[in-house]
């Protein structure tokens, strides 16, 4: 089904209920990093960063080596993950140009699950949409949110404000100090409130204030994302304490970027230590992931820990390094413990997945495939093909598709296109181009690659090579 059919199918989605109460629906807890990469857990095999809690939820679940981003940047990945589209359809392609928001006609998670019987909740990065538009939270199914509605506000650790439903939060409270009260917060570099530290109270909440109705949570933290601070300063990895490894003889940036993650991994082990607590365990399906690759304006992370792991490249790039994530998921007797999935999968698969947990009763568009029976321990058929692309407003524009174990990467710059081709199966860090010794496997998938975009008002057609 294509994406030209969704206005009139969302008019019939919208007059969708679900008969019933939700009996026995379990409850589902989305975790998404930003900008961690494939190779910075301990399961994955990171060997100097601890991640203890991340890697104990994978030995209780499952883990997908061949796991896909929606796209390598934050927006148009978290639109994928949302809606269910590959960037050939989706509603928004890329970070730039800004003002592309969702619109009343996209179907979402979060109204699916809304449908059947979900209180839904965000917390965190959110970059779907602005004030003024349809885009925000609350209007794409969303009961509460917290967070960033702007991506590029999200860069900050420090801010002034958050948005919690329509409504502005600013970051302050009241201090008595010698029966003197002062107003602190994060002006004037005070950094009283780290939004990390927020984000998993506020995740926390909402789980313990929806324990008698099956709720899902999309929590997108923000962290280890690059700050817009200086780059010459080895602050901008942005943490409150270096710990557990300020005594490293490391560099200082180092030990910040690895502080970040630890801190998440300590977060992510609360949140499944709750639904432990709450004897909920054996009715919530918790995912952890990353929204793309590593970020490379920085080498010293990306260099220093090995943050791709063996593959090439990372955030922005369309080799794997931008666009493979770890993905973990778990579900007490459900998922096998310690098991391991090599399917590719990739974020548009999520809401067929959900649709699939909860026999959602009608079709609706999208290029994913539920990857439930994986969970189940089944074999169910993969993608014909995957498909990204990169810089619809930049010099280069970059396009990538996989079939099989094929992988052909497209570069348009001007007038001029160039292919690069790899066997994942036999070279999965893309190091040796085998396109001029297979020009039938490059016309084959320059063919598909061609069909799987389609052009909208936002995103004209760039090339037809």
């Amino acid at each position: 089904m294509t994406k030209a059919s969704v206005t009139i199918i969302f008019l019939f989605l919208s007059c969708i209920s679900f008969a019933g109460p939700p009996v026995n629906r379990p409850n589902v807890i989305f975790i998404m990093a930003d900008d961690l990469g494939y190779g910075d857990l301990g399961c994955y095999g990171q060997q100097i960063i601890k991640t203890p809690y991340i890697d104990k939820l994978a030995d209780e679940g499952m883990i997908f080596t061949q796991a896909y981003a929606g796209a390598s940047v934050c927006a148009p990945s978290r639109c994928s993950l949302m809606t269910g589209f590959h960037n050939g359809n989706n509603r928004i392609r890329d970070n730039l140009p800004h003002g592309i928001y969702l619109r009343p006609d996209d179907f979402t998670v979060a109204e699916l699950l809304k449908k059947a019987g979900y209180v839904t909740g965000g917390v965190g990065k959110w970059g779907l949409g602005i004030p003024g538009t349809w885009g925000l939270p609350n209007q794409q199914g969303f009961d509460y949110f917290y967070g960033h509605y702007n991506q590029d506000q999200a860069h900050f650790y420090y801010p002034d404000y958050l948005w919690e439903n329509d409504r502005l939060q600013l970051l302050q409270k009241l201090v008595i100090e010698n029966e003197v009260g002062k107003i602190a917060g994060n002006r004037g570099g005070e950094n009283v409130f780290y939004t990390h530290d927020l984000f998993t109270e506020k995740a926390l909440g909402f789980i313990q204030q929806n324990l008698e109705r099956p709720f899902f949570l999309y929590l997108s933290y923000t962290i280890p994302h690059f700050s817009d601070y200086p780059k010459e300063s080895p602050d901008h990895f942005i943490v409150p304490s270096d710990e557990p490894y300020t005594h490293e003889n490391w560099p200082q940036i180092a030990k910040n970027y690895a502080a970040m993650i630890s801190r998440m991994d300590k977060d992510v082990g609360s949140i499944v230590q709750l639904i432990k607590d709450q004897g909920l365990e054996e009715n919530t399906l918790i995912i952890f992931t990353s929204d793309n690759g590593p970020y490379q304006g920085v080498p010293t992370p990306i260099e220093f820990f090995n943050s791709n792991g063996p593959l090439r490249g990372g955030k922005r790039d369309k080799y794997e390094g931008g666009i493979r994530v770890p993905f973990i998921a778990k579900w007490k007797n459900v998922i096998t413990e310690g098991s391991q999935n090599h399917r590719p999968i990739a974020f548009w698969d999520l809401l067929p997945t959900l649709a699939d947990l909860v026999d959602y009763p009608a079709e609706f568009p999208t290029d994913g495939i539920s990857f439930l029976p994986d969970l189940k321990g089944k074999k169910t058929m993969g993608h014909e093909f995957l498909y990204w692309d990169y810089g619809h407003v930049r010099d280069t524009y970059i396009q990538a598709i996989r079939s099989g174990d094929y992988k052909l990467l497209s570069f348009l710059k001007g007038k001029d296109v160039r292919y690069e081709l790899y066997h994942l199966g036999n070279d999965p860090g893309e190091k040796t181009d085998i396109s001029k010794k297979n020009p039938d496997v490059v016309e084959k998938l320059r063919k598909m690659m061609n069909a799987a975009y389609t052009e909208n008002e936002h995103y004209p057609v760039r090339i037809v090579h």
